[in-house]
């Protein structure tokens, strides 16, 4: 299966295939409001912001399946993340990121990785770098912070704005 096949819902708006983002370099992140890693928040939002005009698309995927860490509703997780984080990028409705009912998606991503490809999802927060023509390029652990791989993302968008 393409990347662009696969569809997804977010919190606000209608379920929609992955080809509404062809050409846009994705950072594809699996979230938890409860998560000591939801700081990140922060810095997700700080990229969007900085480089959403050259094709980044941020995508938050809430998942309760680490510790029950996002147990609340669509309604909940929202508020959090717009009160707590000022987040404007895309919330999806929650996501099994592991196991049996594993999303597509994150077949797809885990499958397609260059690193730990194949390894399951360990925690919230692991976070996949997707290059405009769709191809995962990075695998980011939990514990790194995205803007600690910013010039990642900026090299990426480099290589969009000279196409």
């Amino acid at each position: 299966m393409f990347i662009y096949d696969i569809e997804v819902e977010p919190i606000i708006g209608k379920k929609t295939r992955l080809e509404t983002y062809r050409g846009k370099t994705l950072l594809i992140v699996n979230t938890a409001s409860k998560c000591g890693f939801s700081k990140q928040f922060a810095s997700l939002q700080v990229l969007h912001e900085k480089y959403q005009d050259r094709g980044l698309v941020i995508m938050g995927f809430p998942c309760n399946q680490f510790l029950n860490q996002e147990p609340g509703s669509e309604k909940d997780i929202m508020e959090h993340c717009t009160m707590h984080y000022g987040v404007t990028f895309p919330i999806f409705k929650k996501t099994d990121v592991k196991g049996k009912n594993q999303h597509p998606l994150y077949k797809h991503l885990v499958a397609e990785a260059p690193t730990r490809k194949g390894k399951a999802i360990k925690w919230n927060f692991e976070k996949f770098l997707v290059a405009s023509d769709g191809t995962v390029v990075a695998r980011y652990p939990s514990r790194k912070d995205p803007l600690d791989f910013e010039t990642d993302i900026v090299r990426l968008l480099e290589v969009n704005d000279a196409s």
